[in-house]
């Protein structure tokens, strides 16, 4: 039996994860940790802050590195990109594998992969040298987080469980809203050349901290399965799958390949659905459980995070670059632009349960129509604001958008995983953010490689290249919102 089964047994009958209370936690008394609860969770949010950290404090830099290792914006689009495909790819089968080996020594081994190629990438001298790091940071992070998902699902239990995913899911989103600050201090401090490969480094302290703690405090490993499904056919078709709808942004090919491209992505994706169907009348597990796709708010609920994850990420790393590049700010002045978001999404992400016990599932949507907003006033700013005025008009729209991301991430995610069925409970976590770190490799490429291309090839200036892609994140965002409608009734519940 997989501790997915075994996980659906302990859980039937009730919810996987309850409502949300007043304090974040379910309904009813506030959850609390013991003692060792709370150094297991401790280790945990340091492990995520220090992963998601990464791909967050590259946005400031990235001009930085592009300049210095003389990268083309496919190469970009990959040192970026290359992160959240490797990240979300690394998920299901590192999860599995914690099923049958236990988590400890995976989570470390893990964290140890990570924080040894954040420290090569700091080294790189040439662009594909960097990207080779960055899959291979990405890989050592989807192992550790999903064995850090694994471990919250294991350690804790009803409303303790809540309030942990809950911290998790803050943590990640904090971690996100920070990034570009830091990097603007170390670029400040430190200069371009240094400061993007002191980017790199920051990962590294936080990694050897995180791992001593990890070995001290987390639970001996206990496998909970004798036997796991790796799928890895299902696994190699979602990869082949994600390259398909990046590669066209990357390297965008002609109106004849970008038709074999679509043909190509409906094929594969026709594909996949099959398979997973065979893989499962065969008795074996494969990589998405059918119960999860035959559940509506579940489904619904995940596509809505990757939308919004997507273009979340894709247009902080677009503001950064305008920032940089379009009105020659420096690093710093960058950072003091962008953190407004910060620290909006931190007082937001707090105040975020108290809003969903007010107002309900309507929460979201208005969240992601907050962030829609806030997109288009930015795009609005930038095409028609003059230049002296635009870095405090964006640094509002941040404020907007920063509190947008607080009312949504972790509101969302409990509604998600709350809908996932009890017998796939063990796996929702590990899908969901699989498929928001996918989402984050083709949004990052799409949009970036727009902006790029619109600066090099014709549009009048870097303003109609930001507005032109500040447009798409907000496209995007919009199909998020209406998604998100679908599921509104007038209580959570």
């Amino acid at each position: 039996m997989t501790s997915a089964e075994q996980r659906s047994e302990r859980t039937a009958g009730r919810d996987p994860v309850p409502a949300p209370g007043r304090d974040g936690t379910a309904s009813g008394a506030p959850a609390r940790f013991d003692a060792a609860g709370r150094r297991v969770l401790a280790v945990c949010m340091g492990a995520g802050f220090t992963t998601l950290l990464d791909q967050s404090v590259l946005n400031i830099a990235i001009s930085d590195v592009r300049d210095t290792l003389h990268a083309s914006a496919g190469q970009i689009a990959w040192i970026v990109a290359g992160y959240s495909l490797a990240f979300g790819l690394a998920l299901i089968p590192g999860g599995r594998l914690g099923d049958v080996l236990g988590r400890k020594w995976l989570f470390v081994a893990g964290l140890a992969v990570f924080t040894g190629f954040s420290a090569l990438a700091s080294t790189a001298h040439s662009p594909w040298t960097l990207v080779a790091a960055r899959l291979l940071q990405g890989a050592g992070a989807g192992l550790v987080n999903s064995q850090m998902i694994g471990t919250i699902q294991d350690v804790f239990t009803g409303q303790t469980r809540t309030r942990a995913l809950g911290l998790y899911a803050l943590t990640g989103g904090l971690s996100t809203a920070l990034g570009p600050p830091l990097g603007g201090l170390l670029l400040g401090a430190a200069g371009p050349d240094l400061g993007w490969r002191l980017t790199f480094l920051l990962a590294v302290p936080f990694g050897l901290l995180t791992l001593l703690l990890a070995v001290r405090h987390l639970p001996p490993p206990t496998p909970s399965a004798r036997h796991t499904d790796l799928d890895p056919v299902g696994l190699l078709l979602v990869a082949v799958l994600t390259l398909g709808a990046m590669l066209p942004f990357i390297r965008p090919p002609g109106a004849l390949g970008a038709a074999a491209f679509a043909a190509g992505v409906v094929l594969l994706a026709v594909l996949l659905v099959a398979w997973q169907r065979r893989y499962a009348r065969s008795g074996r597990h494969p990589l998405v459980h059918p119960a999860l796709a035959r559940s509506r708010p579940y489904a619904i609920g995940t596509t809505v995070m990757m939308a919004q994850f997507g273009t979340s990420i894709a247009g902080s790393l677009v503001l950064a670059m305008f920032l940089r590049d379009g009105l020659g700010l420096s690093a710093v002045g960058t950072a003091l632009v962008t953190l407004p978001a910060a620290v909006a999404m931190g007082v937001a992400s707090t105040l975020s349960w108290r809003v969903v016990r007010r107002f309900g599932q309507r929460t979201v949507p208005a969240g992601l129509l907050l962030s829609c907003t806030a997109l288009l006033a930015g795009a609005a700013a930038v095409h028609y604001a003059p230049a002296d005025v635009l870095p405090g008009l964006l640094a509002l729209t941040q404020l907007a958008a920063g509190t947008a991301s607080g009312l949504i991430y972790a509101p969302n995610q409990a509604y998600v995983l709350r809908h996932a069925p009890a017998e796939a409970a063990g796996v929702a976590g590990g899908i969901l953010q699989m498929a928001q770190r996918i989402a984050g490799a083709v949004g990052v490429s799409a949009v970036s490689g727009l902006y790029l291309r619109a600066t090099a090839t014709g549009l009048d200036t870097h303003r109609d290249a930001y507005t032109l892609a500040t447009l798409a994140c907000a496209a995007g965002t919009a199909l998020a919102l209406a998604l998100a409608t679908l599921t509104t009734r007038p209580r959570w519940q």
